[in-house]
């Protein structure tokens, strides 16, 4: 399951990557918020966050204007590890170096092709597991 989230910022985006995550069969739970309405990221990044944590999702893909904030927002929570990408290597890398377990995207910064292929790349990629990677997320968890 895969838990997604935005600010009015990145509602339209948001709606673009559900149709990607239904049209794939990709199960997933929105945490809002619902309209473009102005609303606070960090409700929604902590939202999408703890569900991760948590572990009810496995991996959360969260939306801002500019990915910044909401990403800063969600790594507050020990045991995130959220990466904006606005490009397909750098979601690879994330998932196989970091085991990155949330995605950031800006709205404002990729049009919604180019935010669907980040999100199929970061959806279908593993944790390399090497043990220079791992130990260097051990460093970042402290």
């Amino acid at each position: 399951m895969i838990a997604v989230g935005c600010d009015h910022g990145g509602y339209d985006l948001k709606q673009e990557i559900l149709r990607y995550l239904e049209e794939q069969n990709i199960e997933y739970a929105d945490y809002g918020c619902y309209s473009r309405e102005s609303v606070d990221y960090p409700v929604y990044a902590r939202k999408v966050a703890e569900a991760v944590k948590d572990g009810a999702c496995e991996k959360g893909i969260l939306i801002c204007g500019t990915g910044i904030g909401i990403s800063i927002a969600a790594n507050r929570i020990a045991g995130i590890r959220a990466a904006l990408c606005a490009d397909c290597f750098s979601a690879q890398a994330t998932r196989e170096h970091n085991d990155a377990n949330i995605l950031a995207l800006g709205a404002r910064v990729v049009g919604p092709g180019l935010a669907v292929k980040i999100t199929d790349t970061f959806l279908h990629t593993d944790f390399s597991g090497d043990e220079r990677h791992r130990r260097r997320i051990e460093l970042i968890e402290g």
